[in-house]
């Protein structure tokens, strides 16, 4: 039987394109990446045919202009379409993101900015160069991005610098939990250009730059072995003295920061990936309960008070989460007011906190055999750990951000 949508269209007002491209990627996950992800957690593998299928389907260039050739799906639609990935395979969602990210950053997010005329020609210029090898060559992006520091979070510049050179950058640094570290085929780093040895690094001058993963000077290190999220293979990547080309920029030199500034909702794309997870355990528990698991004995639970009580709970937490999730995925706007960025952080707290939350009691309701690696409940624990510690906006970040939003004004301090 077909699994129904997150999100219902005519409940939750979609658009007829953005049913059809969630309906494409959920009837993929759910017949190809379902049966591969417990193959692909155990072994801790990257999912490379799960990523032949999305290029084959036309997903790779969901969020490229149509203009570029692409599906031209917009921040809102992507993250719909994610989070019924994400229910499937957790991993591939979730490296997913940080291919699409490189089309979201260049495509619409800042079409949508108020770029003056040669700044926008320069872009489009460079941008189709990476779209051409994503839909005629289905090449695969990848954003390292943490660091192991501030950078990250948005409070000092990247570590890793591009020292100009003559026709391009020297790029020098060390990315950390970089996600389809070997398997992707150019790493969009963030970081620091310098147009001198001795120049003083800062955040205005973050460049948005695509690296080769077959340039010298390019190697990635480490095991790679966690808790959840495994087919994410996020190895540390080194970048060591690796000549990139001018023409290799994803945007220009100083465009990456006044557009991270103006649409902090970009950094809510992890959360998909979470929100697909909340509904896989919510679906898993209650078909468990009904004896209709393919593999588990069709026996039935559901006429007991306390199972009754527990699916009760979990459909409350799972209508609460989405409700929030899908108001501030539909105010995502350059330059949104104080309140829909608050909600935005809010959101992303109670998205990666409850699918932990429906997991650990999807656990306790079905009981021991759903702790079986045979069956996806186990998995969707540990891969839903791994959501609240993810930068730039952890838990724990959200939580600092909210409180001071609310006791504070912009500017305002306890000397005032």
């Amino acid at each position: 039987m077909t699994d129904a949508p997150i999100f219902d269209p005519a409940a939750w007002g979609l658009s007829d394109r953005q049913a059809a491209l969630a309906t494409r990627a959920r009837d993929l996950a759910a017949e190809k990446f379902a049966p591969r992800a417990a193959e692909y957690d155990r072994e801790a593998r990257f999912p490379t045919a799960n990523y032949r299928d999305m290029a084959d389907a036309g997903l790779l260039g969901i969020c490229i202009p149509e203009a570029e050739g692409g599906l031209g799906a917009d921040l809102k639609t992507y993250m719909i379409v994610a989070a019924e990935i994400g229910r499937y395979c957790g991993a591939t969602a979730l490296t997913f993101n940080m291919h699409v990210s490189s089309c979201l950053w260049t495509g619409d997010l800042l079409d949508r900015l108020d770029l003056d005329a040669d700044t926008r020609a320069r872009h489009h210029a460079m941008r189709r160069l990476h779209y051409r090898r994503i839909l005629d060559e289905g090449k695969i992006y990848a954003q390292p991005f943490s660091e192991g520091g501030a950078a990250a979070a948005g409070f000092k510049a990247f570590g890793t610098t591009a020292l100009k050179l003559d026709g391009g950058w020297r790029i020098t640094g060390k990315k950390i939990f970089a996600s389809l570290s070997g398997h992707a085929d150019y790493y969009g780093a963030l970081c620091t250009a310098l147009h001198s040895p001795d120049e003083r690094p800062s955040r205005r001058n973050t460049m948005y730059i695509a690296v080769p993963a077959d340039a010298d000077g390019v190697r990635v290190e480490g095991d790679w072995d966690p808790l959840g999220m495994r087919g994410t293979v996020s190895r540390t990547l080194i970048f060591e003295d690796v000549f990139v080309p001018d023409e290799a920029q994803l945007m220009p030199l100083g465009v990456y920061p006044a557009a991270a500034s103006r649409w902090p909702h970009m950094f809510m794309t992890l959360t998909p990936t979470y929100m697909g997870i909340a509904q896989a355990a919510y679906d898993f528990t209650v078909a468990y309960l009904r004896g209709e698991v393919p593999g588990t004995p069709p026996v039935k639970r559901r006429m007991y008070p306390t199972k009754q009580l527990a699916v009760a709970q979990m459909r409350v937490m799972l209508e609460q989460t989405k409700a929030v999730w899908f108001q501030a995925i539909s105010e995502a706007r350059p330059d949104p007011g104080a309140d829909s960025l608050m909600r935005a952080k809010v959101a992303q707290f109670t998205v990666m906190e409850n699918a932990n939350a429906l997991a650990q009691l999807a656990i306790r309701t079905c009981g021991g055999q759903s702790m079986l690696r045979s069956l996806p409940l186990e998995r969707l624990y540990r891969d839903s750990r791994c959501g609240s510690l993810m930068l730039p906006w952890t838990a724990e970040l959200c939580l600092d951000m909210l409180g001071k939003g609310a006791l504070y004004q912009p500017g305002e301090t306890d000397d005032d």
